[in-house]
């Protein structure tokens, strides 16, 4: 038979069975055929049309009809025809073998795959359920699946499975797979990268916290991140019950974990839910009770930090009322106290502020410097300072410039002093137990009328960048200090103020308080009241919407309708596909602005899915559209969509940076600086290198604050073009002949490189990769910036700490030494800048003689020489004196001194500052006492004590000593104190100190 088949030079006698009547005859024939058919392709494929009929001709029986169409597939591959292939080879059934190792069955597969996956999603988009697929090609798919899941690749089975919405499938391979924990977090990962649809997404999620809760030990911290997806309240505060009534300390240490990950993703309304679904203890003692039921918990959390305080410490009164009452009751109410500290993110602001406190490391004489060198005549790089230094200082408390400088400081006039009054709250942010008493100076006085409307607009503004997304304690004081004024500056500040305190509460009484702002029809206050109800209202996507859209299109004034466009982006939040109808109507308005809107809006829907749908749309825009302001904002828009993939960006927008139009060129730089942000990638640096020299001096302004949002936390070591841009800066600071725009640019961006005492980057994605919403929307108003200076300050809104806390049981923070397995200096904070270099570089230059310079040129030249010649000489001795007797004194051991090897690694102690490039170096020690409940190298991390009974050393627990603002430095230590200090005994916040014109 072999030598039979190597004989066989043309398929020409066995096409000629086909036409044969005896039906053995052409069974023979279609049999050979298919074997040889790889060989003979070419000469088969001319009789196709008889093979064909065979296939049609129903006398035939089923077995011979199969042949005739897995032979036929089998050439209209061969003849590149895949669609023709795929439906016959769907004809031969079982023939079509899944498991056959050749290529013509792997590109039908994956063929049958792509159009299966197609016809259900477009099924379930039409919410059409009787699209009927055809069950043949279901049949295929559902094949390959049970032989992946057969075969053990179960990453395959739940890809295929994801991509064509058999989530029953999916179920099936999970809970096959040898590694399930492993699995789930696998789809987790799939479904946020790879799902581009909201609703599907949801459903994936569905199932896969379903899953997760019938393991026999479940992952509470996955399972509660994917209730948080799923908006289900009730579920995390489940959850959370259960861990704390358990008497476990470790169930009680991964709830606390549990809600400080859930704090991460800063969703202040679904916070207060399970805030509200926690039940109170049956019976409890009398300090608890206070903070027990859910009405007065609004009332006192501006205070609660405070009670939690007297509460863990003063455990004598707490025993003498619980006697009567279940030891277990007790235990559990002081954790539900815990965790509602934690949920309402008060613990976690307060240790942060503990920490920006006591490891700011901001570099004052870079301030001076710009201080020094701006004109004072030139009121946008005096503001550009004030907002800079408000930026280095953010959260640290750290004042004293401001406080050195007030003669200088009383020069801002108009609305120039509203920001310099706001930027105390940004300086303060997170300041929640005093922020209205250190802003008390500013605040409208009741009654008496006196301060300048600027000064109190501002500190409205401060206090909501102080209480942002945390607003319950401050949110009554802002709506009345809105009822009792008709000052539209006040006015401003007040709507910016409650947006930020109510950010994505959707609270219908505030709502209606700063519409009925809107309606006075007031540009300035209106601007503020269309961007504040978005900040309300943030992906609610509610009807409200087209209120908004409905007054842009009744009012006169630009800045009223550019507040709107950007608060309606505001609502559609996070809403991808369901946000479209509202897109594609603000994306056909007429009128610019509205369009300008419509970009965000597209940004903000879909931000960080990376979505093809999307990012089509943007380029469209930026390339099409009539308005500079409109395109600018569509190149921008990128950065807010691509932002989970930053390495993407530069690619996608490197045509767009070289554009002929300098709008164009502007938000290419910003959509960079913002998916790239904190992360210094090489090719976001490469492309914004040539944009920080562009001759137009927008583009140069927006090349530099992008770059810093890029730098922030990478140091010249990592690389060394940041110590180029740093100095590139100073230059621009410094020269006199600089454009307003690129010297304001590099000012911020001097502020922005060194934000919160260089302890914090921007960050928009939190570790479980969720959106961080208020870090978004920050930025997404910060871009704002381009029409309305005070809008700076919500870049504040987006910075996170760079730092490990580890905490113990009752939340303090213990002293624990871990490993960071680099070189320090890789890591390590930039140089402070030493005076000499910058007074010289201040003053003035003086005119001289061209014959004096040259003579002055010589002679210091032979005073240089000299001195290096005497200083390497000195230096040499010191060396050699410094060695031990023993040893012979070679002449080059100061320089073997020199290179001692920098040490490979790192001992921190907790809390420590980490930056995110130092992440995947953190190691934990074998033999230390604490051991994470989860391994994570930065955030806020609980503690497992593995020696309960030894005594432990805490860090941050005495109050800083305060060589800023006494007040501030207090407060910054009162949580962490071993004994309370009960609020009475504070000290008293700085004096009143008045701007005056």
């Amino acid at each position: 038979m072999a030598t039979a088949v190597t004989m066989v030079s043309s398929a020409g006698g066995l096409l000629a069975m086909l036409n044969e009547s005896h039906p053995l005859l052409k069974l023979h024939a279609l049999s050979n055929l298919n074997s040889f058919v790889d060989q003979f392709w070419p000469e088969i494929s001319t009789s196709v049309p008889i093979i064909e009929t065979l296939y049609e001709d129903e006398e035939f029986d089923q077995h011979q009809r199969q042949l005739a169409a897995l032979l036929v597939s089998k050439v209209f591959y061969y003849l590149g025809e895949l669609n023709d292939s795929l439906s016959y080879a769907l004809g031969a059934g079982s023939l079509f073998d899944v498991s056959e190792d050749s290529d013509y069955v792997h590109t039908l597969l994956a063929k049958a795959i792509d159009e299966y996956a197609n016809l259900r999603s477009k099924a379930a988009e039409s919410n059409d359920e009787a699209a009927k697929v055809d069950p043949r090609l279901e049949a295929i798919v559902e094949r390959m699946l049970d032989k992946c899941i057969a075969d053990g690749k179960y990453q395959q089975a739940m890809g295929i499975a994801i991509e064509c919405r058999r989530l029953d499938k999916l179920e099936e391979a999970i809970t096959r797979s040898d590694n399930v924990a492993g699995s789930l977090s696998y789809c987790m990962n799939v479904s946020h990268s790879f799902v581009n649809r909201r609703e599907y997404r949801r459903e994936v999620l569905h199932l896969l916290v379903n899953v997760f809760q019938k393991l026999p030990s479940p992952d509470y911290l996955s399972i509660c991140q994917g209730l948080m997806f799923l908006d289900d309240p009730e579920g995390v505060a489940s959850i959370l019950e259960k861990l704390l009534q358990s008497e476990n300390k470790d169930d009680a240490l991964l709830a606390f974990q549990i809600a400080f990950d859930l704090v991460e993703n800063e969703h202040q309304a679904f916070l207060l839910n399970v805030i509200d679904r926690l039940s109170a203890p049956k019976a409890q003692p009398l300090e608890t009770s206070q903070l027990g039921s859910s009405d007065t918990v609004t009332a006192q959390r501006e205070n609660s930090a405070a009670q939690e305080d007297v509460q863990m410490t003063d455990g004598a009164t707490a025993t003498t009322y619980s006697r009567e009452t279940d030891p277990n009751e007790v235990m559990y109410s002081e954790k539900l106290t815990k965790i509602r500290g934690i949920l309402s993110g008060e613990t976690s602001i307060q240790l942060t502020l503990q920490f920006l406190y006591s490891h700011n490391k901001s570099d004052l004489l870079i301030l001076k410097t710009i201080k020094q060198s701006v004109e004072m005549r030139n009121s946008v790089c005096h503001s550009a300072t004030i907002h800079a230094n408000a930026i280095m200082h953010t959260g640290t408390t750290v004042d004293t410039f401001l406080r050195d400088n007030l003669d200088w400081l009383s020069r801002a006039t108009n609305w120039a002093k509203f920001s310099a009054t706001a930027g105390l709250g940004v300086i303060h942010r997170g300041h929640l137990q005093q922020g209205r008493s250190l802003m008390a100076p500013y605040l409208p006085q009741g009654g008496a009328g006196g301060g300048s409307p600027y000064s109190e607009g501002g500190a409205l503004y401060a206090l909501g960048l102080i209480h942002a997304n945390h607003g319950e304690g401050i949110k009554q004081f802002l709506r009345d200090s809105l009822h009792s004024t008709n000052v539209e500056v006040i006015q401003h500040g007040a709507c910016l103020g409650l947006g930020l305190a109510a950010l994505g509460t959707a609270d219908e009484d505030i709502y209606d308080d700063i519409k009925s702002v809107l309606y006075t029809d007031s540009a300035v206050a209106g601007e503020a009241a269309g961007i504040s109800m978005g900040l309300l209202m943030v992906g609610t996507a509610s009807e409200r919407a087209s209120e908004m859209l409905a007054y842009a299109h009744e009012t006169q004034h630009e800045k009223i309708i550019r507040g709107l466009a950007l608060g309606i982006a505001l609502t559609v939040y996070g809403r991808e596909e369901e946000a479209d109808t509202l897109i594609e109507q603000m994306t056909r308005d007429q009128d610019p602005i509205l369009r300008y809107g419509g970009m965000y809006a597209l940004a903000l829907a879909y931000r960080g899915t990376a979505n093809n749908k999307a990012i089509r749309q943007l380029l469209h825009f930026a390339v099409s559209d009539v308005s500079d302001d409109v395109r600018r904002t569509a190149v921008l828009s990128l950065g807010f969509v691509l932002y989970s993939e930053p390495e993407q960006t530069p690619r996608i927008v490197s045509l767009l940076s070289e554009s002929y139009n300098p709008h164009v060129r502007y938000g290419a730089a910003l959509a960079v600086g913002i998916s790239c942000a904190g992360t210094g990638l090489s090719e976001a640096i490469s492309l914004l290198e040539p944009l920080t020299s562009d001759v137009v001096d927008f583009v140069r302004q927006g090349a530099l604050i992008a770059m810093a949002m890029v730098m922030v936390q990478i140091n010249e070591a990592s690389d060394s073009r940041v110590g180029t841009f740093r100095r590139q800066l100073e230059k621009i600071i410094l020269d006199k002949h600089e454009d307003t725009m690129s010297k304001m640019g590099a000012i911020l961006a001097s502020g922005i490189l060194d934000a919160g005492g260089r302890n914090v980057t921007i960050k928009l994605l939190s570790k479980t990769k969720h959106d961080k919403v208020t870090a978004v929307v920050g930025l997404a108003v910060f871009s704002q910036f381009w029409y309305w200076y005070p809008l700076i300050y919500f870049i504040s809104l987006s910075f996170s700490p760079t730092a490990f806390i580890g905490l113990n049981y009752d939340l303090k923070v213990p002293r624990f030494e871990f490993l960071s397995h680099a070189k320090p200096s890789l890591f390590e904070y930039p140089k402070p800048t030493t005076v000499p270099t910058t007074t010289s570089a201040v003053k003035l230059p003086t005119a001289v003689l061209s014959t004096s310079a040259k003579a002055k040129a010589r002679a210091k030249k032979e005073a240089e020489q000299k001195a290096n010649a005497e200083k390497s000489s000195g230096s040499d001795s010191k060396g050699k004196s410094s060695e031990k007797d023993g040893e012979s004194m070679q002449v080059d051991a100061p320089a073997e001194k020199k290179t001692e090897p920098e040490p490979a690694f790192e001992i921190l102690t907790n809390p420590a500052r980490v930056v995110p490039a130092q992440e995947k170096f953190i190691k934990f020690l074998e033999d230390s006492r604490y051991a994470p409940v989860k391994l994570a190298p930065s955030g806020f991390v609980l503690l497992r004590d593995l020696r309960p009974n030894e005594p432990e050393v805490l860090s941050l627990t005495d109050a800083p000593t305060s060589t800023a603002s006494p007040a501030t430095g207090s407060a910054a230590g009162q949580q962490g104190s071993g004994t309370a200090v009960a609020v009475d005994e504070e000290p008293q916040p700085p004096q009143p100190f008045e701007y005056t014109t």
